[in-house]
């Protein structure tokens, strides 16, 4: 066994291999940029070098720099995590040659399945379903239509080297194949300097369910159960659970068998993941196969019990696998919602900056732990105080549930989520919680394009639709009343004149553009001690009762008519300094509570309209600003491009939204901007 491995990666994944190696007793050495240098993973390692600057092309891609690393520190073997190096043929076969183990599969296995047309080519050889279509690279657009007429549409236009959502695009005629495939060749040869490109069949309400398999170098390959990956974004997944409710316990033995097949085929030695896009009728075809731990692997760990990232650091130090196919076991369900910095009200644009609050809901089960099961995991690179750079993935961490049933499963993420506090950059936790909600996906009834379906227009605050919005409006009647006692309980009053609380309020929840809404609410039989009290609103009934939240707290978790809740609040709401931020099951609200006649004189307050702004192009999220492309005095047309922001690994072009002239540039390239930050004024 190693007794000191380098990790070649950051974040959450560096942290995640970071804790089964503690738990082998393996030593561990991290790398990072000057991004990263107080980044979690570099404090958590046993050591620590620096790779170079920002750019993940100058630092974590940089093989020279990572085998230089490992050999400066003594390292045996290299852990490549996920995305980076982690699939790189070259850098695989570079580290077997200095002498070093790769934590993963071998060379060939990777060069086999990371090229689509070859691996499509492998797969059928090992009998493994394939979609019907033409699997060499096509050459014209007159071709691809030709091509596309036989297989019968509609068609997948796919680049041979694309990946997450970049050259694809899915034609229902002629005339969308002819154009597809230009765009789709054009923007393969841009993003990944190869152009070849190919078509197949597009599989109607498909599922996206992927089995992960396991193998070493003693010939053995097992199948660990099904991952269902359907609920995507863009093709990037947003919730992966383990089992999934769709497939029958036949066709998981069917899929699970060609997985292994396929493993076998390519000699592989670790742990890996066959892709496969499922139809309605339960029909299964090869997708694509990812040599390397994935993103989701926590789900699978919970319902099998096993350590995967201890199972790869096992084969490749040329153990044998410790059990059989027929001693893999699933127990339970589980469900992980990726948490990522990203503005789910304003089209999901990246949220850089510092966590001022990072809070995550309390942990039953961890990491390498696979004795402490039934729970909640959070996977994390982050801490409180840390910072979410620009230049990589925004991803905050990765909340995993597993339940006895679906059901349970659900329950208790949407209840973890509650209590996730995130405060200083934007997340996708409301979008989650709604997703949660939606009675499709409590139900198993979805394919992948359920989010396009469902949020076709984006994401509004009114998808989300709390299942007892009164609760809200008594959870704060209900903190404002605890707020109050504080007042009611300083020494030293007056006598005759002491601050008396009465019990009748009203809340006004704060509305967009002074469109506020009012709802009286009745608080009585308030006990300090225990901090219970009985709220009466709407008609209904509410005993709340939280005994340990205390003010200022961003977290309350208590009981309701006996049953447990677990929401969010922040005083200084964003739309009036002295009101409540209450957010509950993805729901938010922000509150004022008034005695009966502040409410009365509220009304008579005039609405103070924000600026207007429409003379500006407004950063809509931040980023670096890499160009700017018109100068003071151009005249614009309406569509015409502006300026190009970057940020998290993606390129976001800002066009005219009409005619104008260019007044003032007020940002210059290479610029650090701010959301809403001017970058041009129009005369």
């Amino acid at each position: 066994m190693f007794t000191k491995i380098l990790i070649a990666n950051r974040g959450e994944i560096a942290c995640r291999v970071i804790k089964t190696a503690r738990k082998m007793g393996i030593k561990t050495v991290a790398v990072y940029s000057e991004a990263d240098r107080d980044a979690r993973h570099v404090l958590l390692a046993d050591e620590a070098v620096l790779l170079g600057p920002a750019p993940s092309r100058e630092s974590y891609l940089v093989a020279d720099k990572i085998i230089a690393a490992c050999k400066q520190t003594g390292a045996q073997a290299i852990h490549p995590g996920y995305g980076f190096l982690s699939e790189n043929e070259e850098f695989a076969r570079r580290v077997e040659e200095e002498g070093l183990v790769f934590i993963g599969p071998k060379h060939y296995s990777i060069a086999a399945m990371g090229d689509k047309i070859a691996s499509k080519k492998l797969a059928k050889e090992a009998r493994v379903n394939t979609i019907p279509g033409w699997n060499e690279a096509i050459e014209t657009a007159e071709q691809a239509v030709s091509i596309a007429k036989d297989i019968g549409y509609p068609v997948m236009i796919k680049a041979s080297a694309g990946g997450g959502g970049k050259g694809l695009r899915v034609a229902f005629n002629d005339k969308e194949a002819f154009e597809g495939f230009t765009s789709c060749r054009n923007e393969a040869r841009n993003s990944f300097g190869d152009d070849r490109v190919f078509i197949e069949k597009f599989v109607e309400e498909p599922r996206h369910i992927e089995i992960q398999v396991l193998g070493d170098s003693h010939g053995s390959v097992i199948y660990l159960n099904e991952r269902e990956c359907s609920i995507q974004r863009r093709h990037q997944k947003v919730i992966e659970e383990a089992p999934s409710p769709f497939i029958s316990e036949a066709t998981r033995k069917a899929m699970g068998e060609q997985a292994v097949a396929l493993a076998k085929a390519v000699k592989y030695q670790s742990a890996g993941t066959v892709e496969f896009v499922v139809g309605k009728d339960q029909s299964f075809f090869f997708l694509e196969m990812n040599t390397r731990l994935q993103v989701e692997h926590p789900v699978t760990e919970c319902i099998t019990g096993l350590d995967l990232v201890e199972l790869m650091i096992r084969v490749a130090a040329g153990e044998k696998l410790p059990l059989t196919q027929a001693e893999v076991k699933r127990d339970g369900w589980a469900i992980e919602c990726r948490i990522n910095a990203e503005d789910p009200f304003r089209g999901f644009l990246p949220s850089t900056g510092r966590l001022v609050r990072f809070q995550p809901p309390k942990e039953s089960m961890w990491a390498s732990d696979t004795e402490h099961l039934h729970g909640v995991r959070v996977d994390t690179g982050v801490a409180e105080g840390g910072e979410i750079p620009m230049f990589y993935d925004s991803m905050i961490a990765k909340l995993i549930v597993h339940g006895t049933d679906r059901d349970d499963a659900i329950a208790r993420m949407r209840e973890a989520l509650n209590g996730f506090v995130i405060r200083g950059v934007s997340s996708n936790v409301p979008f989650q919680a709604a997703l949660l909600a939606h009675p499709d996906f409590q139900a198993g009834d979805f394919n992948t394009g359920f989010i396009a379906e469902h949020y076709a227009h984006g994401f509004r605050a009114e998808d989300v639709q709390h299942d007892d919005p009164d609760f809200l409006v008594a959870l704060a009647a209900y903190v404002n009343r605890r707020t109050l006692q504080r007042s009611a309980g300083i020494a030293g009053q007056l006598r005759g004149h002491e601050f008396k609380v009465g019990e009748e309020f009203v809340v006004v929840q704060l509305g967009v553009e002074g469109k506020n809404s009012r709802q009286p609410a009745h608080v009585s039989d308030f006990q300090a001690v225990s901090g219970s009290s009985v709220v009466e609103t709407n008609g209904k009934r509410y005993e709340i009762c939280s005994p340990k939240w205390h003010l200022g707290g961003a977290r309350i978790r208590g009981t309701s008519n006996g049953t447990p809740f677990n929401a969010q609040i922040e005083r200084g709401a964003l739309r009036n300094p002295l009101g409540f931020a209450l957010s509950h099951n993805g729901t938010r609200i922000d509150a004022l509570v008034l005695t009966p006649r502040a409410a009365e004189l509220h009304t008579l307050m005039p609405y103070k309209a924000p600026p207007d702004m429409s003379r500006f192009l407004l950063s809509p999220m931040p980023g670096l600003l890499v160009d700017v492309a018109v100068q003071p005095g151009q005249k614009v047309q309406a569509g015409e491009r502006l300026a190009v922001i970057e940020a998290m690994k993606m390129e976001n072009v800002l066009f005219a939204a009409a005619d104008g002239v260019v007044g003032k540039v007020l940002a210059g390239k290479g610029e650090s901007l701010a959301v809403d930050q001017p970058i041009l004024e129009f005369a």
